[in-house]
């Protein structure tokens, strides 16, 4: 266990160095690297009892050191000029997906007992995330084998969505969306462009850097813990919920702070977090539960997933919104926001961060009243 655990810690430091070292390793991008490795671990090597509590811990852990680090240079002055387009997409995104859950409901009534149940889930998982479709399964009292196919198949499907978006999405939707104009910094008029280049990571080793990165870690630390506890004051269902709320919060409010606003390197530091999410989130896909595949739950996820981000895809189109924007809001609706810093990255633009993460925080907080609410009325419609 030890050794797996030293292995998810560093491998992204071996990455990283393959990337500076190697240019066709660099433009597959640390990012998928992670993925692939992962997921190649965990289904060719027998991993020792106990790692999935291991994984558990670290894939949370690791966002949630990480998302203080990526906000604090952070240019709120900046990001509320593209806020609007987010909130538009956002909108746009919630709409669709409780129509065509619906939708699929409908056409798999036949075929499905309770399908209307299905689309509850669907809902609540795709404006918000896990703890929300876990709530939903409570609340409808769906049955706990047709919920943990669902939710593999969301795995596996998410995660593929995920690879299109940090791979080709951006090239091909740029053909028809709008690109994204970058705001120039408000303290420094620069922007963003080379932030996320994994030439980037070079000099984070110095001395000087080390000792101000070390600061950083202590103030991500002190808002992990304070997010913490203000979420044990609320209920188990919203504490996922609660704590990237105060977590995003806070680390808003710190980079109003000019001296930690200018600590260098903050932004790679916490991508190497995210890194290691991505290494452990591709050891946690078990590819071997789709040997025995359940076609019409697999049919349901796939057309809510594709089907949602086409139409989402053409409402962007529709009223001009941009690449980066449709992918950052439908990566937060569909994925949830943990997954925002990796597409950020891999999209090479650290201003859609905040857009991400904020409308994945309304998600959190309508997915149970919608997932709830529209269920009931797709039962009543099927019958």
């Amino acid at each position: 266990m030890v050794i797996l655990a030293i292995f998810y810690l560093f491998f992204p430091l071996i990455v990283i160095q393959m990337c500076l070292r190697f240019d066709p390793v660099n433009k597959i991008g640390a990012v998928f690297v992670c993925y692939v490795v992962g997921a190649a671990i965990g289904n060719s090597v027998g991993l020792p009892d106990g790692s999935p509590a291991l994984q558990n811990t670290l894939s949370s852990a690791s966002v949630a050191i990480a998302l203080p680090l990526l906000l604090f240079s952070m240019d709120v002055k900046a990001w509320m000029k593209t806020a609007g387009k987010a909130i538009l997409s956002m909108t746009g995104a919630t709409i669709i997906i409780v129509a065509v859950a619906g939708l699929g409901s409908v056409i798999i009534a036949g075929q499905v007992e309770d399908s209307w149940k299905l689309a509850g889930l669907a809902i609540s998982v795709y404006t918000g995330g896990t703890p929300n479709m876990a709530a939903i399964k409570t609340a409808l009292n769906v049955d706990a084998t047709t919920y943990i196919i669902m939710h593999t198949y969301d795995t596996l499907i998410s995660l593929v969505y995920i690879i299109f978006c940090i791979t080709i999405a951006q090239k091909l939707l740029n053909r028809f969306l709008p690109r994204f104009e970058k705001v120039k910094d408000v303290i420094s008029g620069s922007q963003d462009g080379e932030t996320e280049d994994i030439h980037s990571y070079q000099g984070i080793l110095k001395a000087s850097v080390i000792k101000r990165l070390a600061i950083a870690m202590i103030l991500s630390f002190v808002i992990l813990g304070t997010a913490l506890g203000v979420s044990g004051l609320f209920p188990k269902a919203y504490s996922t919920a609660i704590t990237i709320l105060m977590i995003t919060s806070l680390g808003i409010g710190a980079s109003f702070i000019t001296k930690v606003r200018q600590i260098e390197k903050t932004y790679q530091l916490g991508m190497y977090f995210i890194l290691i999410f991505c290494l452990v989130v591709g050891s946690m896909a078990n590819i071997k539960d789709l040997i025995n595949i359940n076609w019409i739950l697999l049919f349901y996820i796939s057309f809510c997933i594709f089907g949602s981000v086409i139409l989402h895809a053409i409402f962007c189109k529709i009223f001009k919104i941009d690449t980066d924007t449709f992918i950052i809001t439908s990566i937060s609706a569909i994925c949830s926001p943990p997954f925002v810093p990796v597409v950020a990255n891999a999209l090479k633009n650290k201003q859609i961060i905040l857009s991400g993460l904020t409308t994945g925080i309304i998600g959190y907080a309508i997915g149970n009243y919608l997932g709830i609410s529209f269920a009931y009325i797709f039962k009543i419609m099927i019958g």
